[in-house]
């Protein structure tokens, strides 16, 4: 059986709501409505996007160039976003053209789903359900970020994402993946860094080969001691030497 089609105001009203689930600031719903603008700008896509489904040729654009204008989010009419969407503070995130976004996901401020190239057709990301993106985060090309899945703030993501995974870094490198599910809250900082790890892993082999292989403070002073009785036998050889030379 087919899932009808939400309608609009059902969208705007999940969208509303979505924000006081994600957003501990977020406690009054006047207060949402007249000064929440990542909301205007959804609110405004969700407009511009049924106008863009009949087809009608310029309107829908000119309520996304005023949307961006008014809240500095930019969202172009023909990308399909799922319901309860929540971008937190919204200002410089552009969605391209072509970008499919699932239900439940969250944007922070800063973040491009973009194309590359001039090629046509599908050129933007497809965002799963229950997607977390970190405030700078740029994610490029056409590619699949899998469901419940982060990606850390001011990652650069060029490669599909598997499902339940946490990306970080520039390139974006898949540091965790793990099979259940992760919280869905505001925390967008606190990501694993693989590099760092690879630090404390070296420096944890690196303390071991010397503890295995270097040799304690007494046994040097032992060997030490050992080599300048050598050198003293070798100086007093070669002085008996010189002496027997000198009476022949």
């Amino acid at each position: 059986m087919l899932t009808p089609r939400p309608t609009l105001w059902q969208l705007i009203r999940s969208d509303f709501g979505a924000i006081f689930e994600r957003d501990p600031a977020a406690t009054s719903k006047i207060e949402v409505a007249l000064t929440y603008s990542a909301f205007h700008a959804i609110l405004l896509y969700r407009i511009a996007h049924r106008l863009h489904e009949f087809r009608l040729p310029l309107l829908p654009r000119l309520i996304a160039t005023f949307a961006r204008l008014l809240s500095g989010v930019e969202i172009h009419p023909a990308a399909r976003i799922g319901p309860r969407f929540v971008i937190d503070h919204g200002t410089g995130v552009v969605i391209g053209e072509t970008t499919e976004i699932g239900d439940h996901c969250l944007l922070f401020q800063g973040v491009t789903l973009g194309g590359t190239g001039k090629e046509r057709g599908k050129r933007h990301p497809t965002l799963g359900d229950h997607v977390v993106v970190g405030a700078g985060a740029k994610i490029l090309g056409s590619m699949r970020i899998g469901h419940h899945s982060k990606i850390g703030s001011n990652a650069v993501v060029l490669t599909p994402v598997p499902d339940h995974s946490t990306v970080v870094g520039v390139p974006g490198r898949i540091a965790r993946i793990k099979g259940e599910l992760p919280d869905e809250g505001m925390d967008h900082v606190h990501m694993p860094d693989p590099i760092a790890e690879r630090f404390r892993h070296l420096e944890t082999n690196l303390a071991e080969v010397a503890e295995r292989e270097l040799p304690s403070r007494e046994a040097a002073e032992a060997r030490l001691a050992a080599l300048e009785e050598q050198v003293a036998a070798l100086a007093s050889e070669l002085a008996s030497r010189r002496a027997a030379g000198h009476h022949d």
